[in-house]
């Protein structure tokens, strides 16, 4: 999508502080951090929201789960407790219509969020 600030960032057109990348996925800290570690997870596909996605989006979402894994453990908050977190909608909070996994991690959160 052309005017995709996180199109830009997967294709390094923006920059960012990368966290990890592949073929199908690339993570990076938030700009905007709610948390000390505040990581987005996004697909190289470009998905506006979680409404859009289809049945062959299946296993690309879950490898975005276990990429928020890997990046918890990595980072040091796995054993602690992490939270992930899919807007989906302005609604919701979702800013960039661009699906994205926050992990968010390294403080205590509460219960209901928002």
């Amino acid at each position: 999508m052309v005017d995709c600030v996180f199109c830009k960032i997967a294709a390094k057109e923006i920059q960012s502080k990368i966290a990890y990348e592949d073929e199908e996925v690339v993570a990076f800290h938030d700009i905007n951090p709610q948390a000390p570690i505040h990581v987005l997870i996004i697909p190289r596909k470009h998905i506006a929201s979680l409404n859009e996605a289809t049945e062959e989006d299946q296993s690309l979402l879950g490898k975005m789960m276990l990429v928020a894994q890997r990046l918890a453990k990595g980072l040091g908050v796995a054993e602690d407790g992490y939270r992930l977190v899919l807007n989906t909608n302005r609604g919701a909070g979702q800013s960039v219509f661009h699906i994205h996994l926050h992990l968010l991690g390294g403080r205590p959160f509460r219960w209901p969020p928002g």
